[in-house]
């Protein structure tokens, strides 16, 4: 287990599953853990199940929610941690689902998971740029999946209102994740953190490993010994390249452009 004592790190999606365990571990490596979860309720709950379940100090816990399918609450939340943390040394971008069998559109007028997967990620990344240091190993980390080498963006129809298919969906916002990584705004790398026992385990297999074990694979690459390489690609612990799409700098500015339209942040 890395030193962790000096780093403030905001995990997304910390409820639950992976994003849970990635909280337990680095909050046992004395990290401040600003833990996200979709309501207070949600989120009260995680840190309490932590602090019961591994005796954690409760005040390296920081409970902090939004729903990712409302962008307004993912505005609200970088404000509170921006006002709050003013210096954050890592953001884990690891909130996910599964698209739904049927299409299914947020009150924003995007695809339920091309949002909560990509878009509420990628505004959040921005909105805390003010925030994210710029001391050596800060950086962010997006939760990717090897099924980012499936996909394609359908550029002209990003919500898939014409053809959905929700394996199709999911890969889209995976692919997009994984781009946004080379994003050279921010210092970042993608991880598929191996397929575990979580609710996303249907989309790849009967079986998978415990939460922990991906978990592990995130939290090395938040301890700033570990050297990173902005836009690097990890399967596991082992670094590989990823989908040709996510080495192409056109395809970067295209995805940015995009997705600062469908969040509202177009000039």
């Amino acid at each position: 287990m890395p030193d962790l004592s000096s780093r403030t790190v905001l995990v997304t999606g910390a409820t639950s599953g992976i994003g849970l365990e990635t909280a337990r571990l680095l909050a046992d490596g004395g990290a401040t853990v600003l833990l996200h979860g979709r309501t207070a309720e949600e989120t009260r709950a995680a840190v309490d199940r932590l602090v019961a379940m591994s005796g954690i100090d409760e005040s390296r816990l920081r409970p902090c929610a939004a729903d990712f399918t409302r962008l307004e609450e993912v505005e609200a939340l970088a404000e509170h941690v921006v006002r709050e943390h003013p210096h954050l040394d890592v953001l884990v971008n690891n909130a996910g689902m599964a698209a739904p069998e049927r299409h299914t559109v947020t009150a924003d007028g995007n695809e339920i998971a091309f949002q909560v997967n990509f878009l509420a990620h990628y505004l959040l990344t921005c909105l805390l740029e003010p925030a994210l240091t710029s001391d050596p190993g800060g950086r962010v980390v997006n939760v990717s999946s090897t099924l980012h080498r499936t996909a394609s963006i359908q550029w002209a129809d990003p919500n898939r209102a014409r053809r959905y298919s929700r394996l199709a969906a999911y890969a889209q916002s995976q692919l997009a994740l994984t781009v946004f990584a080379a994003d050279p705004r921010v210092t970042a790398v993608s991880v598929h953190p191996g397929i575990c026992d979580t609710a996303l385990l249907p989309l790849y297999a009967l079986e998978g490993a415990e939460p922990a074990e991906g978990a592990a694979h995130i939290v090395r690459l938040c301890d700033p010994a570990v050297e990173i390489v902005n836009g690097a690609y990890y399967d596991r612990a082992e670094r590989v390249d990823p989908a040709p799409a996510a080495q192409e700098e056109r395809t970067v500015k295209r995805l940015n452009k995009l997705a600062d339209l469908l969040v509202g942040r177009a000039a």
